[in-house]
């Protein structure tokens, strides 16, 4: 039992710890992309609600989401593998944005050809969701400077935001409960 509750406390403390990164990566991406963290957060708070008692706002980061996100691509990827067929389930946008979203995550940058391959269609397919994606200013296209031939895809500002209220709704139950103390979660 004692084994247990100190799992539990350094699964929490690690979530934490990973929770200040991950806020500290956000705010890098912030003034990368141009947008400074208050206004953006002044903005999500506005659209899309605060938690109450002056908890997280909807549209603050929070580390469990980029594990949903990798969660949701690799449930994807298993579906067709179990079903055995690549006909069943496709939605290349999703697709895009969920390993765009994960990259911004983890600080890398996807070429166009690889966001391709990470949507899961032909090319072609994908070339004009990329295209749809830039049009609805959820994404973005950057040359490479050191490389004239290849071009690189990220989450606009809008994009981005988009995804952070997405999983924000889409976890609000796993962020609540995380942010519960310790006892509480143990007695569930």
């Amino acid at each position: 039992m004692a084994n247990t509750d100190q799992l539990m406390r350094n699964r929490a403390k690690a979530i934490r710890l990973i929770g200040v990164a991950n806020e500290l990566l956000a705010m890098a991406r912030e003034l990368e992309i141009g947008e400074s963290p208050a206004s953006d957060r002044s903005h999500q708070t506005g659209a899309a609600g605060g938690r109450e008692s002056g908890k997280t706002a909807t549209g603050q980061d929070h580390p469990i989401w980029v594990e949903l996100a990798r969660q949701t691509y690799d449930d994807r990827r298993r579906r067709t593998k179990i079903f055995q067929s690549e006909d069943l389930f496709g939605e290349p946008a999703w697709d895009i944005l969920l390993d765009l979203f994960i990259a911004a995550k983890e600080r890398r940058r996807v070429s166009v050809t690889s966001a391709c391959i990470g949507s899961a269609v032909p090319s072609t397919t994908a070339l004009r969701w990329i295209t749809i994606l830039e049009k609805q200013s959820l994404l973005v296209r950057e040359a490479d400077p050191g490389d004239a031939r290849r071009v690189y895809v990220k989450l606009s500002a809008r994009g981005y935001a988009a995804m952070l209220e997405y999983f924000a709704s889409a976890s609000r139950s796993v962020v609540l409960l995380d942010d519960a103390p310790i006892e509480t979660v143990v007695a569930r």
